[in-house]
């Protein structure tokens, strides 16, 4: 599996992009450049799927349709093909640009070698991408057979029909049914290779302002990774990575205006196809973005009628044409104008900072952030550090803008500054989280500015050299491709004036060069050392849930985590502290993320969940007696309801000491009044318990506050204990008998820790992740023989530098407990008589009931 989603699937996807980049090529007249077809490619998948999906009945064949136009691209445009492979293989440096920032945003992954996605826990909205992309692949846009009282039809009637952009989503469905490939695992390669393309479009401009192919291809590198687009591709910003993208491609083809924009309306398809495009996977805030290259066509426009040299019929054609295939490329979005400007609307102006809590810098527009979080600021040297790389990548899109208007580079130029002053009014006008996503839009633009910079100080002549000739307005006009101003000199006067070149200026450029790409890299290691990874063999349990109990739902799900949607799809899941939970069972869960207790729901309202999947905990409380265990893996035990069982009357939870447990249940016992009903009650299991607050471990190992959770971040107090440092943590305890017994160990543990019993290593443990830091998070328990009487436990994190991902963020331990093995845990329960209660005194119950015969 994991082969096929990292290496296989963005090679199919690629091939996918650039068919369908050749099909819209070969449509327009053959004149955009090959670092801008993938993207214009993916951009014409993403209308097509757009298209597909909108009508229900063709939805599963997108697919399909996709490969169809891909075919016809390579058919025919071949020849352009067989040019495309001999100059790949002449000219490296376009594709190694591209292939390393699929490799840097996709690194989490394959440094753990298994499928798998990053940044786990830090923003849950991929799941809701995953759940509509299979959704709407499978359904296409026919929301009328959902179930709205459960979690599944709620995340999706609330999102996707009401226009939540899924252009994106599309594009990732399709291409991923394509193979049979779940979306959980193609998901993060799929954002790792759309930010890729972007490198295409980042390496023309980079090529247009001087740089040489080595440099241009860092510089395309560094601007489509820089920290903070990094930090959004490692938790999978799927729509802002796919607006990006889009981005880049409509600034380079307004800086290539005369190739195509007063040549007929057919060579304006693909800039109305990249604008449709960023419409659908943004929605209509990227009307903002659209804007910026809008405005640059229009000013050339104005001015080249004002001279005299085009026509206005030309013009209103150009326009007429543009707008009749982008109403048709977003129809989807446009028969929603009005939910799809509420969407966009709402996200400005939400006060909800999702998983900020304090707005962004705007000085991480710069693509440096040597901290391992962007959420918070970098401490100690590493800030002085930060401030210091942060001026000189702005010292350096200075130098670049000066450059740009030495060399009249008018179109760049004024691209480069609508995007500044688009992100400057934009920011003032939205709140938090909306300003991130304005910030993490804007930050490859700067860095592009930042490496124009380095292209005009590398070209500084020396005292001996002369200024380089600009091209003719026919030499510039003439082609798309990306070279520099002295394209059209002679290799040996190329070479006189390199040596003529200031030689101070060189080591500046080399150096200025270095402080750019080190600072944007080493931001993204420091990330990549501390991102979470979600647990592959966890989600591929669910997977086999979901295959084995396939529409015998609802389900209600006990567990905090969202993705489980897409995993249990077939089942029709509820999850009472879910966005959107069972209205019937919401009082079971404290709220947003808060643990579910059975215990409080409605024994009346549990009769619509044929089945309950639980965590595989033996210190939670088992469900009602009238459900049975069908089935238990490493991670999770399936319950079903047993066929014409009525509801229990009465469900009391119990706690505290055996005594006040059965003054409880006396006064239960006394309130049945009606013949034929039974007390049922669950044993609690016998376990041993080890305080962490009594425990020996190092001082600097604080605690974590934790609390409810709302969707934008957590409040309250529940404590954890953070081993942030090397170290380990022992603790003592006494087993009342010899046998075996299963280690139990509830926590969020990325990095690898070790677990011991007197003084032996029993187990490792690392990548073991929960949905939700409030939720003790239960691993798979590891199993041992002890003698009866004291022993010592240990769990000790190692020191040391790894390149493992996640090797360098914190483990959160909450507990340790012991049980015998094989506990069952299905009771035992306990069945007697109203009259005989008193024969269930004298010992611990999870909880009570009152059941009829």
């Amino acid at each position: 599996m994991f082969v096929a989603t990292a290496l296989l699937y963005p090679c199919v996807l690629a091939a996918l992009c650039l068919g369908a980049g050749l099909l819209v090529d070969r449509a327009s007249g053959r004149f955009l450049p090959a670092p801008l077809l993938p993207c214009v490619g993916a951009a014409a998948l993403i209308a097509l799927s757009q298209l597909s999906t909108y009508v229900a009945f063709v939805a599963p064949a997108t697919p399909y349709l996709m490969v169809g136009a891909a075919l016809a691209g390579f058919a025919l445009a071949w020849g352009r093909v067989r040019t495309l492979a001999l100059r790949t293989r002449q000219h490296l440096w376009l594709p190694a640009a591209g292939l390393l920032a699929y490799l840097i945003a996709l690194a989490p992954v394959l440094g753990a070698g298994r499928p798998s996605f990053s940044s786990y826990m830090t923003l849950a909205d991929s799941a809701v991408h995953m759940l509509g992309a299979d959704y709407l692949l499978r359904h296409g846009q026919d929301y009328a057979h959902l179930d709205l009282r459960n979690s599944y039809g709620q995340f999706v009637h609330n999102y996707y029909s009401y226009s939540y952009p899924s252009g994106a989503d599309t594009l990732l469905g399709g291409s991923a049914f394509l193979l049979g490939l779940p979306l959980i695992w193609t998901f993060q390669p799929f954002c790792a290779f759309i930010l890729a393309t972007a490198a295409g479009p980042a390496w023309w401009i980079a090529r247009r302002v001087g740089l040489e192919r080595a440099l241009a291809a860092l510089a395309a590198l560094t601007a489509v990774v820089p920290a903070l687009v990094y930090a959004y591709a490692l938790f999978g910003s799927i729509k802002e990575l796919t607006a990006l993208s889009m981005i880049l491609t409509l600034g380079c083809l307004a800086v290539a205006h005369r190739s195509w924009l007063a040549r007929g309306p057919a060579r304006a398809l693909p800039f109305v196809l990249v604008l449709a495009a960023g419409v659908s996977a943004l929605g209509i805030a990227f009307g903002a973005w659209a804007l910026v290259p809008v405005l640059v066509l229009a000013v050339v426009l104005v001015g080249r009628m004002r001279a005299g040299s085009l026509s206005g019929r030309r013009p209103l054609a150009l326009i007429g044409a543009g707008a009749l295939v982008l109403l048709i490329a977003a129809w989807p979005t446009w028969t929603h104008t009005s939910a799809a400007v509420t969407i966009a609307t709402d996200i400005a102006n939400t006060g909800n900072g999702g998983n900020l809590r304090v707005p962004l810098r705007a000085s991480q527009v710069l693509g440096v952030w040597l901290g391992g979080s962007y959420k918070l600021a970098p401490s100690g040297a590493n800030l002085a550090l930060t401030d210091a790389l942060i001026a000189i990548t702005l010292f350096a899109a200075i130098l670049g803008a000066v450059h740009l208007l030495r060399r009249h580079a008018w179109a760049l130029a004024g691209w480069l500054a609508l995007m500044l002053l688009a992100w400057l009014v934009v920011t003032r006008l939205v709140t938090t989280w909306a300003n991130a996503k304005t910030l993490v839009l804007t930050s490859p633009a700067v860095l592009l500015l930042a490496w124009t910079g380095v292209a005009g100080l590398k070209g500084l002549p020396g005292r001996a050299g002369t200024v380089r000739p600009r091209r003719s307005s026919r030499s510039r006009a003439s082609s798309l491709t990306p070279t520099p101003a002295l394209s059209s000199t002679s290799t040996r006067t190329r070479r006189s004036q390199a040596r003529r070149r200031s030689p101070i200026a060189q080591v500046a450029a080399a150096l200025l060069a270095l402080a750019i790409a080190g600072g944007v890299l080493v931001s993204d290691a420091m990330q990549y050392h501390t991102s979470d990874l979600a647990p592959t063999a966890r989600y591929e349990e669910l997977a086999s849930v979901n295959s084995r109990f396939a529409g015998r739902g609802p389900t209600l799900f006990t567990d905090f985590d969202e993705y489980a949607m897409y995993e249990l799809r077939d089942l029709d899941v509820g999850g009472p502290d879910f966005a959107y939970p069972p209205s019937a069972l919401a009082a079971s869960a404290g709220g947003y993320g808060q643990p579910v207790a059975l215990d409080r729901a409605s024994p009346i309202a549990l009769r619509a969940y044929p089945l309950i999947v639980t965590r595989r905990d033996p210190a939670a409380s088992r469900p009602p007696a009238a459900y049975d265990l069908l089935w238990q893996g490493s991670y999770y035990q399936v319950w079903g309801r047993r066929p014409g069982v009525p509801a229990a009357s009465v469900h009391v939870a119990l706690s505290g000491s055996p005594a006040r447990q059965c003054a409880r249940i006396a006064a239960v016992a006394r309130g049945v009044v009606r013949d034929g009903e039974r007390l049922v009650a669950a044993q609690a299991p016998a376990l041993v318990r080890i305080s962490l607050a009594h425990a020996a471990h190092p001082r600097r190992w604080g605690h974590a506050l934790r609390g409810t959770l709302h969707e934008g971040g957590q409040a309250g107090e529940r404590e954890g204990l953070v081993m942030s440092t090397p170290g380990g943590l022992y603790a003592g305890f006494a087993l009342p008998t010899s046998g075996r017994w299963d280690v139990w160990i509830q926590g969020q543990i990325m990095p690898a820790v070790k677990l011991g019993v007197d003084g032996h290593q029993i187990a490792s443990i690392a990548g073991q992740l929960d949905g939700n830091s409030l939720v003790p998070n239960t691993v798979p328990p590891v199993a041992v023989r002890l003698a009866a009487g004291v022993h010592r436990i240990s769990v000790t994190r190692s020191g040391g530098f790894s390149l493992a991902p996640g090797d360098g963020g914190a483990a959160v331990l909450d507990a340790i407990f012991l049980a015998p093995a094989g506990t069952d845990p299905r009771g035992p329960l306990r069945e007697v008589a109203p009259a005989d209660w008193p024969s269930l005194c004298g010992r611990s119950y999870q909880w009570i009931e009152v059941t009829r015969e």
